[in-house]
């Protein structure tokens, strides 16, 4: 895979308006136990069925490493970062080596200390991504996002770490687009993003909070199946494009924003054996392709259907329309069963344990 997103947790110290996952808040006690122990009794089964080579083929044929993107939720909270952030780090070296991914790990920043970033650096991580550089999360509105940065930059400079552009930003205080680093490249390396107009993602996944809150400004046109983190591609795993998301409990979608249903479970079976199932079945050849409204073409659904089932009204009495939504609607209605039933056809073939 070029790119794989995995979430670790879904505890947060924050509960953001524009978040695309009502899971993602503050837990606490038990509470916490309970959704941390989720990952914890998880990630070492879900790393023994990544690849075994984590890698794919750029455009001129030359192999890469994947990108794993590890994310929460906040894996830096206490409960979270010693219980199961650093311990999955020290799953995957254990695993690959010097063979590994190169491991980004996306954090708000606003509770991130020099410990924290050598304890990240010395397991393996070579970016330090600050997802929080927009309006919606409180206490870094307006210029107060700038200072967050302003301190990050200062706590970066002594481990050397180089800091480069996610890309499209035009504020002056962003770096500038920066093509990923080579793979001899070490970094370490860090960068911000958030949810601005031109920096990240201006309309709003129609998911979460965000579309609870009535805040996403996508239209039918916004196409996010074809975007990054969107479906485009995912089934193409050894090749330029490719990236899935993966759950706490090994839960595997084919974008951020997920399908109604997961396609399976990485906890129990291995990715490439998930997508190979998939392989050729016309409405997830469609979500390949970045066309999520071809995905009823051959099961009974037109595109005018689609588009039909696309439209909705929003929490905030707005008509609204967007593929995402018509996606919910015919996974709800025509990909359940069939999911289910690729699934116990994988399922059978694995060996039997003793």
């Amino acid at each position: 895979m070029e790119a794989i997103y995995w979430v670790l947790t879904w505890a947060c110290h924050r509960r953001c308006p524009h978040c695309y996952d009502d899971r993602f808040r503050p837990y606490v006690r038990d509470e916490l136990k309970r959704v941390v122990g989720e990952g914890r009794s998880a990630y070492r089964k879900i790393v023994a069925n990544l690849p075994d080579e984590m890698s794919f083929a750029d455009a001129s044929g030359a192999k890469k490493r994947t990108l794993l993107v590890m994310a929460g939720g906040e894996l830096l909270i206490d409960g979270v970062r010693e219980e199961l952030f650093y311990p999955v780090l020290e799953e995957i070296r254990a695993r690959w080596g010097d063979r590994g991914p190169h491991i980004s790990i996306q954090t708000t920043g606003d509770i991130l200390t020099p410990e924290h970033v050598e304890g990240m650096l010395s397991r393996g991580v070579r970016t330090i991504a600050i997802a929080s550089i927009d309006d919606f999360h409180v206490g870094l509105e307006g210029d107060k996002k700038f200072a967050l940065m302003d301190k990050v930059r200062a706590m970066m400079a002594p481990f050397g770490a180089t800091e480069i552009g996610l890309g499209g930003a035009r504020d002056p205080r962003l770096k500038a687009p920066t093509p990923r680093p080579a793979d001899d490249d070490h970094g370490p390396f860090f960068l911000f993003f958030g949810a601005q107009p031109d920096l990240w993602i201006g309309e709003l996944w129609p998911r979460g909070r965000a579309w609870s809150n009535g805040l996403s400004e996508a239209t039918y046109e916004t196409n996010f199946c074809a975007r990054w983190s969107g479906g485009k591609n995912f089934l193409n795993y050894g090749q330029a494009g490719s990236e899935v998301a993966i759950e706490p409990d090994g839960s595997v979608y084919p974008c951020c924003l997920k399908t109604k249903a997961p396609l399976g479970n990485v906890s129990e079976e291995r990715l490439v054996d998930i997508l190979d199932s998939l392989k050729g079945h016309p409405a997830f050849e469609a979500i390949n392709a970045g066309d999520p409204e071809a995905m009823g073409l051959g099961m009974g659904w037109s595109r005018e259907r689609y588009r039909a089932a696309s439209a909705t009204v929003d929490p905030k009495g707005r008509q609204f329309a967007n593929v995402c939504i018509g996606c919910d609607a015919f996974f709800a209605a025509r990909l359940g069963d069939d999911l289910a039933a690729i699934r116990a056809k994988r399922l059978a073939r694995l060996p039997v344990s003793l």
